[in-house]
């Protein structure tokens, strides 16, 4: 198992095209962050912090029941940077790399977190990138190197940029799993997945 590996949880937005708290909908008898956490916490991940912000009273009775931690994003709606980067204030000071995930992607498994860290595990590089069927997915590994210079992101185009910033540092860690591209932000998309499940 690798020391020092963190995650960041993205739970503090408002949901707005969903028209409810997505974090808070039934995903297999658990919410949807449940889920989220669960599968982190079953990864080789040692530190989890989740960012709250909109309904941080429900949101924070989930994450309590869990070994994760919260922080409080007082920007969550100057969007989803300004959680990143509180998420990134609160992680372990010796953390060797940093996991991003959102907290509207519950079907991302514990072993294609684990195939990311040992993809890190394996490389100099600086930044790790599932990719399914060559289409980039979540989540996001950030060696120590970069947490510096995600203060300096541009909030319109995100975490994203860190990547085609420094190109040239990026693996990318083949999985056969689409889960790491699929998110909920409708819920069109919500029912249609539930509906495969039954």
């Amino acid at each position: 198992m690798m020391s020092g590996i963190s995650a960041i949880v993205l739970a503090a937005g408002e949901s707005t095209r969903m028209g409810s708290p997505k974090m808070l909908l039934d995903f297999k008898g658990r919410s949807m962050l449940e889920c989220v956490i669960n599968n982190v916490i079953g990864s080789d991940v040692d530190d989890i912090v989740v960012v709250l912000g909109a309904y941080r009273e429900e949101l924070e009775k989930i994450v309590t029941n869990t070994s994760a931690r919260f922080c409080y994003n007082d920007d969550y709606k100057e969007g989803m940077l300004s959680s990143v980067k509180c998420g990134f204030r609160n992680i372990p000071s010796d953390a060797e790399a940093v996991l991003v995930f959102q907290g509207d992607q519950p079907l991302i498994t514990p072993e294609v977190i684990n195939k990311v860290i040992k993809g890190f595990a394996n490389s100099v590089k600086g930044i790790v990138i599932p990719v399914y069927k060559n289409r980039r997915g979540h989540p996001l590994l950030v060696r120590a190197k970069y947490f510096s210079e995600i203060e300096k992101l541009d909030p319109k185009r995100g975490l994203r940029s860190l990547s085609e910033k420094f190109s040239q540092d990026v693996k990318e860690v083949k999985v056969d799993d689409a889960g790491i591209l699929r998110d909920f932000d409708t819920f069109e998309q919500y029912r249609n997945e539930i509906n495969q499940i039954r």
